[in-house]
């Protein structure tokens, strides 16, 4: 297969870059999935430009024209699910199965926004005096910046772009430099589907692009989802710019709390699921189970069975059970977090080696068990790999304190019979997304997705973005003769 030559797509043309980058196949190494422009500052600010100038009369087109956009978008999606799912697995190694459904989920996302084009929009309000209408309407508020990440290279910015330009936003979207094949093929999608010149401009890159993204005044709206450093940063030079709204997904260090009225084997399940699916490399996913003490020593055997079952090999088979990690560096972190567990002295239940031969970025899984000592880095940071504790506990008190005994709180999942367990849980844990007897992976795109601590800043992606991308304007008529005032002011002069 021909390697994709990629472009930056700005104010409606395709642009030659003046210096370019390979993005390789994770699983394997030799093979180039196309070469793409490493972008400057003035080109990232070049889009900008672009997207300011086209914001005024996409903001005056009819919020269900903007719709109708998005009708056409589906149609291609929907024409290319399987091709967009081969390119996403030979770029981000992620199992073709997982790759196809997230297509469908970015489909999904697509669809919401057409179908939310007719809702309603805003709110009419009682006013203090009759003869007044009080209204409130949602603004658009310009320009919003989108950087999303390699796990999720389709799903993701969807999720974004979506909201934003539905409400009127125009765009500049920059890819992770590791999946930029995905998001150009997106983005010509888009331009296929008609969306005007200058609302969603590309922009290829690393942190030179993203950092120049960030510094421009005129960007209005930074919308992020990646590592917490990087989340950090974006917040950090927003400072500067007041009036800048960013919203902010930044990973997790999530747990699976398996009660002791657990159905059994649900909880091994939901636990595998939620560990090794994309191979660990998903914000949601949880690396640590806590077991209580009465299941501990059963479930240890049953969950360590079942992982050395897991195939872990090239993404285009279906009968994998996951692919590689991203790249190679990627593989050597989380291998040292494997290292940082033995030197802290868990009690290693699974370390297998890395399959013999070829050229990929593999790491099979790692498993343990602990109990949650006070400065043990592995039960708090976040290792983005297949790399799970095992944690015991003896009272829900206790289970709250350690899936709380983090700085992140994104989702967590809880494995009971008891609805008075469940509620407890759901009350006194802190995360953005819970599930009850589900794993803790998955997202639907009309629920919020978001978290706290330094799993993001309370301005969740998917549906409920569309408060992030707008805000509420106050708009009140007087239908009456002469002016009356609300809280008995007198409107004599």
């Amino acid at each position: 297969m021909q390697p994709m030559v990629g472009r930056n797509y700005v104010g409606g043309e395709w642009l030659a870059p003046r210096s370019d980058f390979p993005s390789t196949n994770p699983a394997n190494l030799d093979e180039a999935v196309g070469h793409f422009p490493g972008s400057t500052a003035a080109e990232a600010n070049q889009a900008v430009d672009a997207a300011r100038t086209a914001f005024p009369a996409w903001r005056r087109t009819s919020r269900i024209h903007r719709a109708d956009c998005f009708d056409r978008l589906a149609k291609l999606i929907d024409r290319d699910t399987d091709a967009l799912a081969r390119l996403m697995a030979r770029e981000c190694g992620k199992n073709i199965l997982e790759c196809r459904a997230e297509v469908v989920e970015g489909l999904h996302m697509v669809q919401y926004v057409f179908g939310t084009g007719r809702m309603p929009v805003g709110d009419i309000i009682a006013s203090e005096i009759p003869e007044k209408d009080a209204f409130v309407l949602r603004k658009p508020w310009g320009v919003a910046a989108v950087i999303t990440p390699w796990n999720f290279p389709f799903a993701v910015p969807l999720w974004m772009l979506g909201p934003s330009l539905l409400e009127g936003n125009t765009t500049v979207f920059k890819p992770s430099e590791d999946t930029p094949a995905v998001g150009q093929r997106l983005v010509e999608l888009f331009v296929e589907a008609g969306f005007p010149k200058g609302t969603i401009n590309l922009v290829h890159g690393d942190a030179v692009a993203g950092e120049a993204l960030v510094k421009n005044r005129g960007v209005n709206v930074v919308l992020f989802t990646g590592s917490y450093d990087v989340g950090k940063r974006i917040q950090q030079v927003s400072a500067d710019f007041p009036d800048r709204i960013v919203a902010a997904e930044m990973g997790g260090k999530n747990a699976v709390i398996v009660c002791d009225d657990a159905r059994f084997d649900l909880a091994v399940t939901a636990g595998i699921l939620s560990g090794f699916k994309t191979t660990g490399q998903r914000c949601v996913s949880a690396s640590r189970i806590l077991v209580h003490e009465s299941l501990i020593d059963r479930y240890a055997a049953r969950f360590v069975e079942v992982a050395k079952r897991l195939k872990f090999g090239d993404p285009l088979d279906p009968a994998n059970f996951a692919g590689p990690l991203i790249h190679e560096d990627h593989r050597k972190k989380v291998d040292g977090y494997n290292r940082l567990a033995r030197q802290e002295g868990v009690q290693v239940l699974l370390d297998a080696e890395p399959a013999a031969g070829g050229r990929g970025c593999y790491l099979p899984p790692f498993v343990y068990r602990t109990e949650a000592k006070p400065g043990l880095r592995v039960i708090r940071e976040e290792v983005f790999g297949p790399h799970v504790a095992l944690v015991p506990f003896g009272t829900d008190e206790e289970a709250v304190r350690i899936a709380n005994d983090t700085e992140y709180g994104l989702s967590m999942a809880v494995i009971s019979e008891s609805y008075r367990k469940l509620r407890y849980f759901r009350d006194e844990c802190e995360f953005g997304m819970g599930y009850a007897n589900l794993p803790c992976i998955g997202a639907e795109v009309h629920l919020p997705f978001g978290g706290v601590k330094r799993s993001g800043n309370g301005h969740p992606s998917a549906a409920a973005l569309a408060d992030t991308v707008t805000h509420r304007v106050a708009w009140t008529v007087n239908h009456g003769t002469e002016i009356k005032m609300a809280q008995g002011l007198t409107a004599e002069v």
